[in-house]
């Protein structure tokens, strides 16, 4: 299936997603993907097919999103912990995921012209080469593209991140690009992976838990507990979402990305030659796997 699918919604439900946009509508959505094994074994089939129906819903939810005004969504794919997994069932998904990687990067024009930029956050060493290459050439090809955003959390757990966040800002620390009064919760979340904050987190297939996914940024969303396996999720469990978001909208509290310390010219100025240093390095880094 496609990356970028339209018009699968019948004229109800687009007279459904118009009602609701007369509400408060999430900005980010992030999703746990979780249920396709277990979908799998309800079906009698391998553990890949559920794998590869779970990519179809993907694509489905993604339209969804878009029709509604969701103009961004974070997916958690692959966690570094499913390493652990049998070395049947990873090397399926990496092959999987070879597989929509290089789909995406045949419908350039497709996401030039919806203007996505696809950005895969996650510890990127741990993934085979061939795989390496196809989503840095996804990154760079969609990097300068700003009217919609979709994040895979692929090779991921958010302590990783976190604790590479910290890591690179004591780096800098000690490169002098920083001050020790630099440092700062603010400065620690836009050196995360992801930067941005989801307004609504969506967990399938009746797990309540986080299981490691944006720990740092859910701090301040609403989040929903389906009990559906996620290849089974329909548009009215994702209407159902979003009503649950409408329903909480007045009670989550202002989010200060900047933090409530004022910033001083100078340290403002080192902050964001550092953070400017950070993006370069990342960018040559997805250079390099390009290349290779």
């Amino acid at each position: 299936m496609s990356w970028i699918i339209e018009n699968s919604l019948n004229k109800f439900q687009y007279f459904l997603v118009n009602i609701l946009k007369c509400g408060p509508i999430p900005k980010h959505v992030g999703i746990i993907m979780d249920g396709n094994r277990r979908y799998a074994k309800k079906i009698k089939a391998e553990k890949v097919v559920g794998h590869s129906r779970g990519f179809d819903k993907l694509s489905e939810t993604l339209e969804w999103c878009k029709e509604i005004g969701i103009k961004e969504v974070t997916v958690y794919a692959f966690s570094i912990e499913n390493f652990k997994r049998t070395e049947r069932e990873v090397a399926e998904l990496m092959d999987l995921a070879s597989e929509k990687f290089k789909k995406l990067l045949e419908e350039e024009d497709k996401l030039m012209l919806e203007g996505v930029c696809v950005r895969i956050i996650g510890d990127l060493s741990l993934l085979r080469k061939d795989l390496q290459k196809l989503i840095a050439k996804a990154m760079l090809l969609t990097k300068d593209n700003t009217k919609s955003y979709l994040n895979i959390a692929f090779a991921y757990v958010s302590r990783e991140e976190i604790s590479t966040s910290i890591k690179n800002v004591i780096k800098g620390t000690e490169d002098k690009f920083l001050e020790v009064d630099d440092v700062t919760e603010t400065l620690l979340s836009q050196s995360l992976y992801l930067n941005s904050f989801p307004d609504l987190l969506i967990r399938t297939s009746g797990e309540v838990r986080l299981s490691d996914f944006l720990l740092w940024q859910s701090s301040n969303c609403v989040i929903y507990f389906s009990d559906v396996l996620w290849p089974e999720f329909s548009f009215w469990n994702f209407v159902l979402c979003i009503l649950h978001y409408q329903k909480s909208y007045y009670n989550l509290k202002p989010r200060n990305l900047y933090g409530n310390a004022p910033i001083c010219r100078s340290e403002n100025e080192r902050v964001e030659k550092y953070l400017t240093f950070l993006r370069v390095n990342r960018l040559d880094l997805l250079k390099t796997y390009a290349a290779n």
